[in-house]
């Protein structure tokens, strides 16, 4: 009775405590979670044990430290032990085709956990069940784990890495044997399997023996020269790289992104990039940026900027910490950085991605078998450009797990998928990953920037351009911050039953007449003949589009990791509407109209962006 860890009172609460004590073989956690118990600290018992981390199809993200409620050595064997129960029940061949695992740079001393460390747990439960694991000996960018599984045929891939977010964070991304991110119901399936196998397996903690297993293999060598043979199909301009005089900087954000973008480049045949020295090398501390999110924008490039004004550079290229996103700076005439928006960059990377398609294909007929894809809340340009140059185009649910799952269906039927993007930055620039990929986008807009540099046009007068010959869509995003459930479903439930009148959605907002509604939380869909909504639908998340008679286009969703209810806005101009003045103020009227209505009723309980 001694080794009774003291009592809370809270009689669950020390259940869960005296199971995890149990189970935990990690010193630190298990050493942290004593400590707790004697200084009698149930509030912070409650926040480590109080629910599970729930596995989504985007898997697993939480901070590092001891309970359930975070990401450890116990979490980690957990997981992976319901993952490799549930690949047994749906491939009779897993043992023969096996799985790949890669990892990131993070760590956190605190609780002894690391990426690396977790990859080495995770590949010691697969074993210890006789599958075959190719663990990758090094860091590696996510999108490698993705290419693998497709490669090499297997039958999943497991990334473990928490990508842009706060230093403390890891996560832990799970690959189908279709080289894409899971979806329903495979996570629903494996939550339930996690559930059933919480008990550590003897071997699960056996590291060591997994690690001079025969079933443990390194894919890193052979994988590294596949990738950067498969993303040359997409180098259509290799003379005009080799002389290239634009200067590019490069930075890695302390991720593992900066080997493998100077190898990219090195098979495109450009210039390699200037490194920012104080961001090359991997670092889980993130010394010198207050995020790890290249998406915050002008905060995270300060240290570029400088390096470029000293190398006399014109454009940079950011990936964030495991380089699956890319975003992109130019310098103005003016002397000032534009950094664009995933929106702008998506418009720059399509139009490249289809004009090199098209000197490549020149039968008119063969546009016919093109795609490209965007999701929901992603600018409309593809589907502008589509419509001109007779491609198709096609929206998916937000996530690149559906970009990723509708490319491999479209590929299966034999059609080529030649972009995919989001407006969070993330693009796929080749289907030889069914992910969004920063490393060859970065090498893609390398090649870009070369080529227009012969034109004598930037970046920025080739996005004018675009929007010149297909239409202006210039947006607006941002979000609410709310912690209460009750008002999120309030603010919903309103707009489904507008001004007191039973299942009808807004015909106004203001000055603009709303001329369609797709609601993807009950499935309607005021366009279809049927009004059922073409695309997935989920009761658990909210999500309404309206489109709007002057081009605009609103979507209102929650997101599914973070206390917000996120809007996107669009104005979708005709080609030749170029008064860009005009069409601003449109845009701003608009969302100043959407806040009023849409949002007011329950203002008082939204806390804005910061600023």
């Amino acid at each position: 009775m001694d080794n009774e860890p003291p009592a809370t009172g809270d009689i669950e609460l020390d259940q869960a405590v005296k199971h995890w004590l149990r189970y935990d073989k990690n010193p630190k956690t298990a050493s942290q979670v004593q400590t707790l118990l004697q200084e009698g600290a149930v509030d912070a018992l409650k926040k480590c044990f109080s629910s599970r981390m729930e596995f989504g199809t985007a898997g697993l993200r939480a901070a590092m430290g001891p309970g359930i409620s975070c990401m450890n050595d116990l979490t980690i064997i957990q997981t992976t032990q319901g993952f490799c129960r549930y690949l047994e029940q749906c491939f009779g061949d897993l043992k023969e085709r096996g799985v790949v695992v890669g990892y990131d740079a993070r760590a956190h001393p605190a609780s002894g956990g690391s990426s690396r460390h977790f990859a080495s747990l995770t590949a010691a439960v697969f074993i210890s069940r006789g599958v075959p694991v190719h663990l990758f000996s090094d860091i590696t960018p996510t999108p490698f784990v993705p290419f693998t599984v497709s490669h090499l045929g297997l039958c999943a891939g497991i990334m473990v890495t928490a990508s842009h977010n706060p230093k403390q964070d890891n996560g832990y991304k799970v690959y189908w044997d279709n080289g894409a991110q899971i979806v329903p119901p495979h996570d629903k399936g494996i939550s339930g399997a996690i559930e059933e196998n919480l008990e550590p397996w003897p071997e699960s903690w056996d590291t060591e023996t997994a690690l001079k297993s025969p079933l443990l293999l390194s894919p890193y060598k052979d994988i590294h020269a596949q990738y950067f043979t498969a993303i040359q199909q997409h180098c259509h301009h290799r003379e005009i790289n080799k002389s290239s005089k634009v200067k590019i900087v490069h930075t890695s954000v302390h991720g593992v992104g900066h080997a493998f973008v100077q190898s990219a480049f090195e098979a495109f045949d450009l210039p390699p990039p200037f490194a920012v020295e104080e961001q090359k090398e991997p670092d889980p501390e993130f010394p010198t940026v207050k995020y790890p999110n290249p998406e915050e924008g002008k905060g995270v490039l300060t240290l570029s900027f400088a390096l470029a004004e000293r190398e006399g550079a014109s454009v940079v290229l950011a990936n964030d910490p495991d380089a699956d996103r890319l975003a992109i700076a130019e310098k103005q005439k003016s002397g000032q950085w534009r950094v664009f928006s995933g929106n702008e960059l998506g418009a720059l990377l399509g139009w490249w991605m289809f004009h090199c398609w098209k000197q490549q294909n020149p039968d008119p007929a063969a546009v016919k078998n093109i795609y490209m894809l965007a999701s929901t809340v992603s600018s409309k340009i593809l589907r502008a450009i589509a419509l001109k140059e007779g491609f198709h185009f096609e929206e998916t649910l937000t996530g690149f797990k559906w970009m990723g799952n509708r490319a491999r269906d479209l590929l299966d039927q034999g059609k080529s998928v030649v972009f995919a993007f989001e407006e969070a930055i993330g693009y796929m620039c080749s289907p030889s990953v069914l992910d969004k990929d920063g490393v060859s986008a970065a090498a893609i807009a390398g090649e870009m920037t070369s080529y227009l540099a012969t034109k004598n046009t930037s970046l920025s007068q080739q996005l004018t351009a675009i929007y010149e010959e297909y239409g202006y869509h210039i947006s607006k995003n941002s979000y609410f911050i709310c912690h209460d459930q009750v008002v999120i479903r309030r603010l919903f439930e309103r707009l489904r039953n507008y001004g007191d009148r039973k299942a009808s959605y807004p015909t106004q907002c203001g000055g603009f007449t709303v001329s369609a509604v797709r609601d993807l939380t009950t499935g309607y869909d005021s366009n279809q003949p049927d009004e059922k909504a073409v695309l997935p639908t989920s009761r658990s998340s909210q999500m309404i589009t309206f489109s709007f008679s002057n081009g605009g286009v609103a979507t209102m969703r929650t997101s599914g990791t973070e206390p917000k209810i996120k809007y996107y806005t669009e104005l979708c101009a005709a080609p030749g509407n170029s008064d860009l003045t005009q069409l601003q103020k449109e845009l701003d009227d608009l969302v100043d109209a959407i806040v009023e209505n849409f949002f007011e009723p329950q203002k008082n309980n939204l806390q804005p962006k910061p600023e």
